[in-house]
């Protein structure tokens, strides 16, 4: 076997190594995450959902107003855009079918 074969072979079998061992590190946390899961009552639910709502950064009035009115803007445009593409196609239609 030429050096080029056996080099090819080696990276190929580093390769499969590799994906083997991540393999294997994947397994054991999925593991370790059924295992770690319990179930908790109502009240500790309750009491992370609120902590975890804390955390979260919520967007300014202005931030809203301006993500509302690209999403209404957006629609409108759309809204035309479809509007006159089916008339458009509507028209060609009526040409050709009842010429």
């Amino acid at each position: 076997m030429n050096r080029q074969l056996r080099r090819m072979q080696a990276k190929q079998e580093a390769v499969e190594q590799r994906k083997q061992q991540s393999a294997q590190v994947r397994q054991q946390a999925q593991k370790k995450a059924v295992q770690e899961q319990k179930r908790v009552g109502t009240r500790q639910f309750t009491r992370e959902v609120i902590g975890e709502m804390r955390k979260v950064l919520w967007p300014t009035q202005e931030q809203v107003r301006n993500s509302t009115l690209v999403v209404l803007v957006t629609v409108f445009l759309l809204t035309g855009y479809i509007y006159i593409a089916d008339t458009l196609f509507n028209s060609l239609i009526f040409e050709v079918v009842f010429r």
